[in-house]
């Protein structure tokens, strides 16, 4: 179970800030606890429970061996999201969301193998071939290319699921998985609709401590997920080599008992039929003593 969730803890990040009253879903009245100097203030309690939720769904995706993608492209949260996404070895988009990233994911692929092509041609020579111009044009498209998919280049499918910082500012890459039936894992503002997502944590999504509060727990659970698969793989490989020491001790042992017990057999010797002493019938021996 990854670290336990404190509420005072949340409160010193600052989670339990929404936005101004005149701004808000009220979709997310359920998630609200009051509201202060014109600010309404999120049930922390409530988001405690969500993020309890979602971190086991997401440890649980980690067990299955498939990817996350985490999205946030606002200026506090892109260091952060950057941070845990790599110490949990998930890829991630902080820059600009590629239009199609999930739902012309093809191409996308095609963008980043030219970065594995530039590599190649880096490695064998061919790229010192072509001229000036085209070395530094070629470059400079490896630079974008880098910058903007570099993060992705591990993710050779479709991630079984995203996780979201601000569903406003990333509203496209909500839609283009709500097309694919992609769960969508999402921090949610007072500002926003919790009902786009499919594991909505109410809490406040501008303030870096906020975020890295919220990121460094899904990390967290998406570790513990990944190292319960990976004890359950060393078992599983662990079973059959056990199995196998079993049946060569229990061959062994079957093959030690015949040699014993022939080691105890009485030896008998056979007496040739002209050397055994012939026996008289009863009859006869009468016939003498008379």
């Amino acid at each position: 179970m990854a670290n336990q969730i404190e509420v005072k803890d949340l409160l010193d990040a600052g989670v339990h800030f929404g936005h101004l009253t005149r701004r808000w879903n009220p979709n997310m009245a359920p998630y609200v606890y009051m509201e202060r100097n014109g600010i309404h203030i999120i049930n922390l309690y409530k988001t405690v429970a969500k993020m309890e939720e979602a971190g086991a769904a997401l440890s649980k995706i980690a067990a299955s061996g498939r990817k996350i993608l985490f999205v946030a492209t606002k200026k506090q949260a892109k260091e952060i999201v950057a941070q845990e996404s790599q110490r949990a070895q998930m890829p991630y988009i902080t820059e600009r969301w590629p239009g199609g990233m999930l739902t012309n994911f093809v191409t996308i692929r095609k963008s980043v193998k030219k970065m594995a092509t530039v590599d190649r041609m880096k490695k064998d020579g061919t790229f010192n071939s072509l001229s000036k111009k085209e070395r530094l044009q070629v470059d400079r498209m490896r630079a974008k290319l880098e910058k903007n998919l570099g993060s992705i280049s591990d993710m050779s499918r479709l991630p079984a699921a995203i996780f979201v910082v601000d569903t406003l500012r990333e509203h496209i890459a909500v839609k283009e998985a709500q097309k694919l039936n992609i769960p969508v894992f999402a921090m949610v503002d007072t500002n926003s609709n919790p009902r786009d997502v499919d594991y909505a944590i109410p809490a406040n999504d501008d303030a870096s401590k906020s975020i890295h509060k919220i990121m460094s727990y899904m990390a967290d659970s998406i570790l513990e997920g990944m190292n319960d698969r990976k004890d359950s793989k060393d078992n599983a490989d662990a079973k059959p080599a056990k199995a196998k020491k079993e049946k060569e001790t229990e061959e062994k042992s079957t093959e030690e008992k015949p040699a014993k017990a022939e080691k105890k057999a009485p030896v008998v010797e056979e007496v040739p039929a002209d050397k055994a002493e012939p026996t008289e019938p009863a009859g006869d021996e009468n016939k003498a003593s008379e």
